[in-house]
Parts: structure tokens; C-alpha cells; sequence
């Protein structure tokens, strides 16, 4: 009899697993890699103009040097203790400690005219062009119709005229007890569209069911505003308070269009006098210093505001 023996056969054990892990890990690296060299151009542009700028300004405000001639004398911190003695940087910080009181007005107007256009106002659109329009428009464009607006023979002395009130009547820019006041209205003007817009898409977000659960509860319509809607709004308030503070500290454009920080330096502003300085007094050692508190003061202002909004949510 045959006998026949099967031997037994032993596979080796494949694990199909380690090439495919392999071939993710290696798919991931590039991946990421990918990431960092699309990056990697603004990166280098950005610390090229951005980084390199900052650098350079704060290193030629210890420099006494009009910014033209390559001659230049070290002088450390001399333009920095200059600055705190200069009234006319005073004049500008008082400026600007002014206008950083319209900021909340501006922030009231444009919240007020949110929920009044968001209320279901007939026809709207219109309201919402006219009240966004400051914020499309270009100071320049917009700075040759206030100068004419509040000239002498301009249509706001011709309007008092009209009522009966000429003993007002007078150059209102060219007075500095009004200029500063003219400027704080055009402020006015430009922020509340700003505020508007911000509190419009605040209010469309807001659940309508959560207003009218409160309505239900006997709730009035100053209660619901106070009591639901602005706490709801809080991340947009304080979005609008970062943005309009640092935007106050750095004003330059309507200032240096309309008044040139005229008359006697009663409109000038930190930026507009920086500008003075640095380009038309050629001490740009001493602008550059200047121009390095500026910067100081709105990381300084945006930190403390960022902080204490993490606070008022813990």
C-alpha cells in the first residue's frame, strides 16, 4: 500500500498594510510640503517689504537725518524724548483722544440704523446704499465736496442765511475752534456705514425665534434690544471698537486732504504730523520715531481691547 504525506506548506506572512502606511506617509509629507512652498513667496515678500520696513524705521529713529542726505547722526533715544516735549505732538494725541470718543457714537448711528432697516423698512435697498455709500467712497473724492460744502459761500452758511441764523455764518475751516469740530462730523459721516454694515450682518444672523420667545415673555422692544439682540452682538462690538480705535489713531487721509492739520495745527493728527515732519521739515530721524509710537500705541490699545473682551466672555 502507497502511503502518501502531504507536507504541510507555510506562507509567508504579508503585511499589506506597511506599503499602503508607507505610501500615505510619504503622500502626507509632500502634501505638507506643498503647503509651506505655496506660502512660502508671501512669506518672503512680507518679510522683505513689511518685516524689512518696520526694521529699518526703527533703527533710522535713533538717527538725527532728513532721510535724503546719506550723512546721518546717531543720536538713540534723543527723538523719542523729543517727541514727549514737542506740543505739537500733544496736540496730535489730543486730537486723536477726541475722535476716539466718536467712536462709540458712530457704533450707536449705525446700530440704530440696523435694526431699523433690518426691522422690514419698505424700500430698504435705498437706505442701505445711502448709509454704505461713506465707506466705497475715497476720501479724495469726497474731501472737495466738504471743503466747498463749509467754505464761506458754500451751501451750509447759505442754509443758516436761509433760516435766519447769518450771525453763525463764517469760514469753518479756517477757524481752528470749528475745524476740529467739522472733522469730527465728516468722522461721524465715514464710520457710521462702517458700523452699519457690521451690524446689519450681526442682525441676520441673530435666530428670530430666540426675539420672539423673549416677546413672549412679556419682553418690549428696548428690553429685546438690551437684553438679547446687543449681547448677541458682542463679537461684532467689539470688532467695530479694535477696528475704529486703531483706525482713529492712524487717521490721515481726510485731516491731510481737507486742512493739511491746519489751521495753526489745530486739526493735526499723529499720522499728519508724522507726515509734516518726516517730508516737509526733512526730519525723518524724527518722524521715524514717531511713526514707531504710533505703531506702539495700536498693538498697545488692540491687546488691552482683545483682553479685556476675553474677560467680559470667561
Amino acid at each position: 500500500m502507497r502511503t502518501t504525506s502531504i507536507a504541510p506548506t507555510i506562507t509567508p506572512a504579508v503585511h499589506d498594510g506597511a506599503p499602503e502606511d508607507s505610501r500615505h506617509g510619504g503622500r502626507r509629507r509632500f502634501t505638507r510640503l506643498g503647503n509651506y512652498l505655496f506660502v512660502l513667496p508671501a512669506v518672503v515678500l512680507m518679510a522683505a517689504i513689511v518685516y524689512y520696513s518696520i526694521a529699518y524705521t526703527v533703527s533710522l529713529s535713533t538717527y538725527d537725518t532728513n532721510g535724503i542726505s546719506p550723512r546721518r547722526t546717531f543720536v538713540g533715544v534723543e527723538n523719542y524724548l523729543r517727541a514727549f516735549d514737542d506740543p505739537g505732538f500733544w496736540s496730535s494725541l489730543r486730537n486723536i483722544g477726541i475722535f476716539l470718543l466718536l467712536v462709540p457714537v458712530q457704533m450707536a448711528l449705525g446700530f440704530a440704523f440696523a435694526v431699523v432697516v433690518s426691522s422690514g423698512l419698505r424700500a430698504a435697498i435705498w437706505y442701505k446704499i445711502v448709509l454704505f455709500l461713506p465707506v466705497v467712497l475715497a476720501p479724495a473724492i469726497m474731501a472737495p465736496v466738504f471743503v466747498q460744502s463749509f467754505a464761506p459761500g458754500g451751501p451750509v452758511n447759505d442754509l443758516l442765511t436761509g433760516v435766519g441764523l447769518g450771525g453763525f455764518a463764517k469760514a469753518w475751516l479756517a477757524d481752528p475752534d470749528t475745524a476740529i469740530g467739522v472733522l469730527g462730523l465728516i468722522f461721524i459721516w465715514g464710520g457710521t456705514g462702517f458700523s452699519f454694515v457690521i451690524y446689519l450682518a450681526g442682525l441676520s444672523q441673530i435666530d428670530r425665534q430666540v426675539i420672539e420667545a423673549a416677546r413672549i415673555d412679556g419682553a418690549g422692544n428696548l428690553r429685546v434690544l438690551a437684553s438679547v439682540v446687543l449681547p448677541m452682538l458682542k463679537g461684532s462690538s467689539v470688532t467695530l471698537v479694535v477696528l475704529g480705535t486703531i483706525g482713529t489713531i492712524k487717521t490721515f487721509d481726510i485731516p491731510q486732504i481737507i486742512t493739511q492739520g491746519g489751521p495753526a495745527n489745530s486739526t493735526q493728527f499723529l499720522a499728519t504730523y508724522i507726515y509734516q515732519q518726516s517730508v516737509k521739515n526733512y526730519a525723518a530721524g524724527y518722524g521715524a520715531a514717531m511713526t514707531v509710537l504710533l505703531v506702539v500705541a495700536c498693538l498697545f490699545l488692540a491687546a488691552v481691547q482683545l483682553r479685556l473682551a476675553r474677560r467680559g466672555d470667561a
